[in-house]
This record gives structure tokens, sequence and C-alpha cells, in this order.
């Protein structure tokens, strides 16, 4: 294989590691359908671009997602009985080596009895959240109080060495996570609320403060979701057309996500030999529940848990399990672990998502013709060598991060990261797919390449190595590939300037 990119091919090349990647992680395999609360929608892993943030890496990982602001009145509180957690692999083995672990609590005020009032001589518990106005996650109005703790581990997940992350002003080991965008009436300034749950972390192991946020956000994700699903109901001309980018809408505008966010400094996640991390997400229930036909009064009392934890969930790029891996295999993908993904290797070598598109869009044989789709098992499972491969690789699906790559600022980013950099002879080279920044429009990139357009690029003389059957013409749309979009601009979705970025979340009520 030629492992000498020039700067036009290494473009092209980066166009496949996306492959699947269409829309942020929902409801992507039959049993997370039923525990929404550790469903993870989408995993970001950038170069800080905050100003004066130099040398830290904001890992995001959001859960329960497809929230209604207006869905109360219990609104979107993490799972107590789930563990959550950010794994981080610094040696290219397919293993993790540093995983950060949240678990929640929810308690109601009053010593576990909640907001009362007294009615006609009776002191009666109150059916809502809040009784008032809420400045505070101690106000007397709020009568849910919800927490958190972050343990980081080294080594093994489950064995390895685990010390707890204390807030670097107080020593304090539990952290507070702020109520849900309710509405105006009920937090009248939720942005300045919810900022007072940024707290400056110190994380064992690490000479540098870290940053970690949990709370509500607007989903970052730009798709037109229905429109996908519904076998990418739209007219051929619109997502063929490049000047049609704003055509659609994006479902997911007026719609909430859970955040989990850390920043920690690329010094403390990359191991001494090599400055390409990867990282991934999974969240874990207990083997045993047991159901209460009296539960007793209290808050989430129904549910008794134990034995070991179970991985019901995992997330690296975005929607391999939604259009990578096929129905029967979608929980045993949740359940698994990157060091073990040979099993899914002939969703990627013989992908069904070309297929599928064929019959959508009513184009018959158009899909690429290369088979095995080595263009996408080399770029998709390794990383692309002298950009974000690590110096020693086990195949493995996770984002993957050069932290020596320096961050660019939020207006200068190219919403088609690398690829649109090199298209434009710029000099962005810290977007996707060098890990994902949540202005980069995955969305695009990952059509193109799924249609063909790294074989495009490939040329008759295989000039990215890719083997002599990924050429054009085994790219029936030939160069109509690149002009490939979802009629949604993913660089127009509002985001905050600094940490954690995602943007203040859509209230209940305005």
């Amino acid at each position: 294989m030629n492992t000498r990119l020039t700067r036009s091919a290494l473009g092209a090349a980066l166009l496949c590691l996306v492959f699947g990647a269409q829309a942020s992680s929902h409801r992507e395999a039959p049993f997370i359908t039923t525990v929404p609360k550790v469903d993870a929608s989408d995993f970001y892993l950038f170069r800080s671009y905050e100003a004066g943030r130099d040398g830290m890496v904001t890992l995001i990982a959001n859960y329960l997602p497809l929230q209604d602001a207006y869905g109360g009145p219990n609104y979107f509180s993490l799972d107590p009985n789930a563990l959550y957690e950010i794994h981080i692999d610094n040696n290219g083995d397919a293993k993790e080596d540093i995983t950060f672990q949240f678990r929640f609590k929810n308690k109601l005020s009053n010593n576990g009895a909640g907001t009362q009032l007294n009615v006609g001589g009776k002191t009666v518990g109150i059916p809502l959240i809040q009784s008032g106005a809420v400045s505070n996650v101690k106000d007397a109005n709020l009568q849910l109080n919800e927490s958190y703790t972050l343990t980081v581990v080294r080594g093994d997940r489950r064995s390895g060495m685990a010390q707890a992350v204390t807030n670097a002003s107080t020593g304090a080991t539990t952290f507070d996570k702020p109520v849900d965008n309710i509405g105006k009436k009920t937090i009248a300034d939720y942005a300045s609320y919810a900022a007072k749950h940024i707290y400056a972390v110190n994380i064992p192991g690490c000479q540098t403060p870290g940053k970690v946020f949990v709370g509500q956000r607007q989903d970052p994700f730009a798709v037109n979701l229905g429109t996908i699903f519904d076998l990418v109901n739209a007219p051929v001309s619109v997502i063929t057309d490049p000047s049609l980018i704003n055509a659609a809408p994006n479902t997911l505008a007026d719609k909430n996500v859970t955040t989990l966010a850390l920043e920690v400094h690329k010094d403390c996640l990359k191991s001494a030999g090599d400055d390409v991390i990867g990282g991934w997400t999974t969240a874990s229930l207990r083997q045993g529940r047991l159901l209460d036909p009296k539960p007793a009064s209290g808050h989430q009392t129904s549910e008794k848990a134990g034995g070991a934890w179970v991985q019901v969930s995992r997330l690296g790029m975005p929607l391999v399990n939604e259009v990578v891996i096929g129905l029967k295999d979608k929980d045993k993908f949740n359940a698994s672990k990157p060091k073990d993904d040979a099993q899914f290797a002939d969703y990627v070598t013989n992908p069904t998502l070309p297929a599928l598109l064929e019959i959508a869009l009513g184009l018959p044989n158009t899909a690429p013709t290369n088979f095995p789709r080595n263009d996408l098992v080399t770029t998709f499972l390794t990383g692309i060598k002298g950009v974000n491969q690590p110096k020693t690789v086990a195949a493995s699906e996770m984002l993957r991060l050069n932290t020596a790559i320096q961050p660019v600022p939020f207006a200068q980013q190219n919403r088609l990261g690398i690829v649109g950099n090199i298209l434009a002879g710029g000099s962005d080279n810290a977007g996707f797919p060098n890990g994902r920044r949540p202005k980069d429009d995955v969305v695009d990139i990952s059509l193109v390449a799924v249609m063909g357009g790294l074989c495009m690029a490939n040329g008759d003389t295989d000039k990215l190595g890719f083997g002599a059957a990924c050429k054009p013409s085994a790219v029936p749309l030939g160069a109509t590939a690149f002009k490939l979009h979802d009629a949604v601009d993913q660089a127009v979705v509002p985001l905050l300037p600094a940490f954690p970025y995602l943007n203040t979340p859509v209230p209940g009520t305005k």
C-alpha cells in the first residue's frame, strides 16, 4: 500500500473514514429503544478552540436524544442505575487505557420527602419538580436535586486503578447537575444558570486542571432525519445540487440532549510515544433488575438493580450502528468492544448502504463495484497514515484525534473538515475525521465517500494505495459523487464559543 499521500490525495482519502456517518445516533438498536436514558446520540473529540485553552482536548458524549423541551413534569434526568463512560485508547491496541466514569444520584429535597404544601390542614407533596422560580440547584423551590460523581480509571475499565476527580475549588467529589430548561418563568436566564455548573476539576495523574459540565443542551447535530430514514424521501435533483444545501429543514433544531462534557489537557490523554488518541463512549446497566409491584415513596423506587455491569450502548463514529451494522447484529454491536470489531468486518467490506441508496433514490446500478471495499476498510478502521493513524494500530471503530495538530478558531473552521480544507486550499487540519468538532458536516462527506468519491480520487494508477479495483470506472456516479449532500447545513447550527460549546437548550416555554 502506498503510504505517501499528496495534498490532494489526502483530502480524498479522508472521505472514507466517515463511512456510515449520516446523522447523530438515535434509536439505533432494538434494545436501546427501551432504555432511552442510556442511548448515546453523538460523540465529539477535538482540540479545544476556545481562546486561552491551548493544549486542551474536549470530549463530549450526548445521551437521551430527541428530547422535546416541553417533556415535563419529570423532564430528562439521567439514570442513577446506569454507568456512563468515555474511553481513551492511547496506544492503538483497541483497548481502553483511560476511562472517565459518570454516576448519577437523583434525590428529592427535604431528606427525600420532597416539597409539600398545606392543603386544607393536610401536608401533601406537589406533583411538579418545581414550586416556583429557580435560581440554583439548592433552591427551596426545586424538589429534585440531581448530582453526579466522576471517576478516572487507568487500565481496564473494570479492574484498573480508579480515583475520584475533585472540584478544583472545594475538593468535593460530588458535582451538581442543573435542572433542565423547563421554561422562562421557572428559570429566567437559563444560560447564566447553567454556566454556574461548569466546574474546574483536578484529575488524578494530570498536572493541568480540566473542566466538566453535565446538563441539557440543544442538539448540535443538523440533519433532515425523517427524510433520510424514509428511504431518502427527497428529489435526486435536491441532493445532487450543491446550491440547495439549505433546501431542507434541520429536524433536530427544536430537540435537546443531555451532555457529558470534559476538557482535559492533551498530555494527560496521549501516551509518551504517540500523539494520536482514540475515543468512544459507552453506557452500561446492571445485569439484574427487580421491579417492585409496591414501590415505596421516593424517587425512582420501582426498580432494584444489581449484578455486574453490562454494556448496552456504544458510540464512536456517528451512525455506524444505524446504517452500517445489520439489524440482527445491532444489539450485539452496542455490547461489543473495539478490540473485537473483526466480527463486523463484512458490514464494511461489503456495505449494504450503497445498494439501499440505489433503491431509495430510484437510481439502479449507481453503487460502487469495487469489492471488498478496501477503500473504506483501511481508513475507517485504522485512521489515515500521517494524519490520525496511531504508530501501532489494531483495526477497530472509534474516533481518532491527532492531538499535535493545532485547533482552528470557529470562524475559520471548514464545515467539511480536512476534506473541505484541502479543496479550499486552506489551513484547517483540525476537523473531521481528525476527531470531530460540532461544526463538522459529517453527513455530506459520508454521502460522497459511500458512493465512491474515494475511488474517483484514487484514479487508475492507485495513487492512494487502496487497490486497483478502487478506480473511477468502479464509480457509476462519476463526478456526481462529489456533489452529494443532505440539503441541511451543519455550519449554521447555533453553538457557543467556549466550553462546553453546545448551545443553551431549547426552553419548554419561551
